[in-house]
């Protein structure tokens, strides 16, 4: 697949917790031109709170390093009251204990750090 693939995402909506500025404003950047609402958490239990109110969420992408309440523990919460929510782990990590320890929180797939835009893309598009 080459750069100008297109995804057009109107009518889905993002949920993005991560608690850098600079990793959100980029994630923004990079999905504004898919066309989906995108809402942002700073944290693990903002993004368990945002789900509950806002059930039309179609997909979490979920920073695992996060204060308050990391990723890992926010995905185990989500996913025993919502196993369809397709949540997909950013990390820095990828190898060994680290993705093991993502796939068993309960994530769907995941994505690595620093961000491969179209990579990143066609791992959203996989499940909306």
């Amino acid at each position: 697949m080459d750069n100008s693939q297109e995804y057009n995402w109107e009518g889905k909506v993002l949920l993005i917790a991560e608690d850098e500025d600079f990793n959100y404003i980029f994630l923004e950047e990079v999905l504004i031109e898919t066309n989906a609402q995108l809402i942002r958490a700073r944290d693990g239990e903002e993004a368990i709170r945002l789900l509950e109110a806002n059930p039309n969420i179609d997909l979490i992408l979920m920073d695992m390093q996060m204060p308050v309440m990391n990723g890992y523990d926010a995905t185990r919460n989500i996913k025993k009251n919502n196993q369809q929510i397709p949540i997909i782990a950013q990390t820095a990590y990828h190898y060994g204990e680290a993705y093991e320890e993502i796939m068993l929180a309960g994530c769907d797939d995941f994505v690595t750090k620093p961000l491969d835009i179209i990579g990143l893309k066609e791992v959203i598009a996989r499940f909306l």
